[in-house]
């Protein structure tokens, strides 16, 4: 019995029966009723049970007529009040729970998820999936010649365009600092190509106006294509070193992940050594 009204509690907090406000007056108004017809029901039950045991003081016609005139108004109106209260706390408690949830894996900056609500929707994910990394190249410069109002101003610029180019299609975050993240699924790898340097080209396009100034910036993007069960820590490894390479090669560029296995098997083959980007490096 506890187990199932905990249950009950958490769906309620999740705004399951109570879901707006009109929901919660529509079932205490049901809920006042069944409890009035229970509470009518007992009543006339127990002037018969005190009939039966000759223990009623009064006449029944009479009793039954102040119990059919008095118990149902009133316990509905005393259930319907009580359940209404009940209900409109259980109410306040789900709209506060889920707008806490919702912060919680928002960027407030950029308006995005953030990077804990990323990883969670990439779980969710089966299947083949490709994930496309992008950086904002000499986002520091902007910071160090315009100011920190600059930098965030160019981030909720580059964030919004990004937006309209991904809705629909894929999941997008700001996974940290000036980085973002689209995982798509389901879409051929040439598709996730064409996204990747379809928000390339949008955000090079995008004038930005802040503290006086009128500017753009350009990103730089690494794309790989994998299966969800390999694990996000080796799918991001890969797009991280695709984006590092984009970076090296003159920015503003999309690089695919399986150009950066091809080259190396050339270069293999080749007897050339292959020296990869130390993690540490930080990206400009």
């Amino acid at each position: 019995m506890i187990s199932k009204t905990n249950e009950w509690i958490i769906r309620q907090l999740s705004l399951g029966e109570f879901a707006s406000r009109k929901a919660v007056f529509s079932r205490s108004v049901r809920m006042a009723v069944k409890i009035a017809a229970f509470a009518y029901l007992l009543n006339v039950l127990s002037h018969f049970g005190l009939v039966a045991f000759g223990l009623l003081p009064y006449d029944l016609g009479p009793a039954l007529v102040i119990a059919t005139v008095l118990t149902p108004p009133v316990s509905f109106i005393v259930a319907l009040l009580a359940y209404s209260v009940v209900g409109f706390a259980v109410y306040d408690l789900g709209v506060s729970r889920q707008r806490f949830e919702e912060l919680s894996r928002t960027d407030m900056l950029s308006g995005l998820m953030n990077r804990r609500a990323f990883l969670d929707e990439f779980e969710k994910s089966r299947g083949p999936v490709s994930l496309l990394l992008f950086d904002i190249d000499r986002f520091k410069a902007v910071n160090d010649s315009l100011g920190h109002k600059a930098g965030d101003d160019v981030i909720v610029t580059v964030a919004a365009v990004m937006a309209v180019a991904v809705k629909g299609r894929g999941v997008l975050s700001r996974i940290g600092g000036e980085e973002f993240a689209v995982l798509l699924a389901g879409e051929a790898p040439q598709d996730a190509m064409q996204l990747a340097d379809e928000i390339r080209a949008r955000v090079a396009d995008a004038s930005i106006g802040t503290v006086g100034r009128v500017f753009s910036v350009t990103v730089s993007g690494g794309v790989t294509d994998a299966t969800a069960d390999r694990g996000f820590s080796e799918i991001f490894s890969d797009a991280d070193m695709a984006l590092y390479h984009a970076k090296a090669t003159g920015r503003n560029r999309i690089v695919h992940a399986a150009s950066l296995i091809s080259a190396a098997g050339d270069r293999s083959r080749q007897q050339t050594p292959i020296i990869d980007a130390p993690a540490t490096l930080r990206r400009a």
